[in-house]
């Protein structure tokens, strides 16, 4: 039976509320803790009048938390709760029943050190009083009222050890999260940015796969800029969400993983994606970050309407600090052009200038935002591939590329040309893989490719989107000395325009 409910018998008391707090200072040193340590003779503060209390920790123990405690016959009563509260009752959370804790640790806030017995930050997340309905071996029965909290709650046994608790009543009202999905605001291919000094802020624009990141309760969602969920896929980022804590953030940023130098590495991260999803060899091998450069809610508020600047300082303020994130840096003034060549010597991809009174606007693409890049790149669309010779043979030689006409990934493609380097032996056989499936009879183009190229091609569905850089567009509109860089899963074909 729980050592939670177990000794409170049916309309019973506790005979001695000292001695059942044994457990409780078995597991702490006096002096080690600053957590309240009554002694063996006495006494744990006395029962106030009035009704009995609750209180939920935020506790940034191994593996965050919170606890959740009533006052009951002169201690409080506890449970884990991994998940918190439940916010609705349409799903049950987990209670794991712990010590009895003294009536002094409802007001504890603080840290406790490394090595002790739950070490790490407790923080007060909601406290108030309650209302006991019911109190029994199987099942106690509360009704909670406090600053969050306001509701019918339960809690029972489902095996030795492990309860649940159910809210009881409807759902909480919970404003801390957008009801939608976030789209990223996007920004505008052109020269560099410059006006008045005051006017821009300059970012490094980063080479990997954007994300936005949901923080709930200390979990993450992570999704990509077409809305597909990558949570499961990047598990560096629940150290960022447990930071958070209880407190609800929406961020915008990029997903890189870095090379030997430090810089951003397109090949790395797209093998990090092709990876297994569980493989720790392949996380450590290609270890991710999240490079952040805006926050779109934050603890209940929306900041779409907030200028770049407001919510750069809200992010610089609020943003906590670890090993495997950060946020980019942010330059002002007159900067551009040195912003811009050192993008170039540290290998970035380039620069990206955000107006600074400009709001966020999802799913846009905005002059606001105006990215630059040192060299040209181009999403395309994998329209065809020719078979490989010599040592290509079993292979394809080339990708055959195109951009559609106009916008709508079912509309015909304009032929760009060809690319048949940049890729290595896995990145060919993977991308094989993905293309033999999509093998049709008739060309995707409109005009079809020229005759030397249409004869030894191989059409494919127009599906597969990618990315090349080259040096120029020749005079007839075709891409000069493309470099394969990488499949784009996170774009559409609908998507890929032209970039001047």
């Amino acid at each position: 039976m729980s050592p939670a409910a177990g000794r409170a018998r049916p309309g019973g008391r506790r005979a001695d509320p000292d001695a059942e707090l044994t457990a409780y200072r078995a597991k702490r040193r006096a002096g080690a803790t600053p957590e309240p340590l009554p002694d063996r003779r006495g006494r744990t503060r006395p029962r106030r009048r009035g009704a009995p209390t609750f209180v939920v920790q935020e506790h940034h123990a191994s593996s965050l938390h919170w606890d959740f405690r009533l006052e009951r016959d002169g201690v409080l009563v506890s449970w884990a709760l991994p998940k918190g509260l439940p916010p609705d009752p349409g799903r049950n959370h987990l209670a794991v029943p712990t010590e009895d804790h003294p009536l002094e640790y409802a007001t504890f806030a603080g840290t406790i050190p490394p090595g002790e017995y739950g070490g790490g930050r407790v923080v007060i997340w909601d406290h108030g009083t309650y209302e006991c309905e019911k109190w029994t071996d199987r099942e106690v029965e509360v009704v909670l009222h406090g600053g969050r909290v306001d509701g019918r709650y339960v809690l029972f046994p489902t095996r030795p050890g492990q309860w649940m608790i159910h809210r009881m009543d409807g759902p909480a009202r919970d404003d801390r999260q957008p009801a939608v999905a976030v789209t990223p605001m996007l920004a505008t291919a052109g020269p560099l940015a410059v006006g008045a000094a005051d006017e821009w802020a300059y970012e490094f624009k980063w080479d990997g796969i954007r994300a936005i990141l949901r923080v709930m309760d200390g979990r993450p969602t992570v999704t990509s800029r077409n809305g597909h969920d990558l949570t499961s896929s990047f598990p560096e980022l629940r150290p960022l969400a447990e930071a958070f804590g209880s407190t609800s953030a929406v961020l915008d940023g990029e997903l890189v993983v870095l090379d030997e130098d430090g810089a951003p590495s397109f090949a790395r991260i797209q093998r990090r994606t092709r990876a297994s999803r569980t493989t720790a060899a392949a996380r450590s091998r290609d270890p991710v970050s999240y490079i952040v450069f805006d926050l779109l809610h934050f603890d209940g508020r929306n900041l779409h309407d907030l200028s770049y600047d407001g919510r750069r300082a809200l992010l610089d303020r609020v943003l906590p600090t670890g090993p495997s994130w950060g946020a980019t840096p942010s330059f002002t003034g007159p900067v551009g052009p040195d912003v811009l060549a050192a993008a170039v010597e540290t290998g970035m991809e380039g620069v990206v200038a955000k107006r600074r009174s400009s709001p966020y606007r999802p799913g846009r693409r905005s002059p606001d935002w105006i990215k630059t890049k040192p060299e040209h790149a181009q999403e395309v669309v994998v329209g065809g591939w020719t078979t490989g010779e010599g040592s290509r043979r079993g292979t394809f030689g080339a990708l055959v590329l195109g951009i559609p006409h106009g916008r709508g990934g079912s509309r015909p493609l304009e032929f760009v040309g060809k690319v048949g380097t940049g890729f290595d032996d896995s990145t060919r056989k993977a991308l094989l893989r993905r293309i033999h499936p999509l093998e049709r009879a008739t060309s995707p183009f409109d005009p079809v490719p020229p005759s030397s190229v249409a004869r030894t091609t191989t059409w494919v569905r127009p599906v597969l989107v990618g990315e090349v850089r080259f040096r120029e567009w020749t005079g007839d509109g075709r891409l000069r000395h493309p470099v394969w860089r990488g499949l784009r899963d996170d774009k559409g074909p609908g998507e890929v325009t032209r970039e001047p």
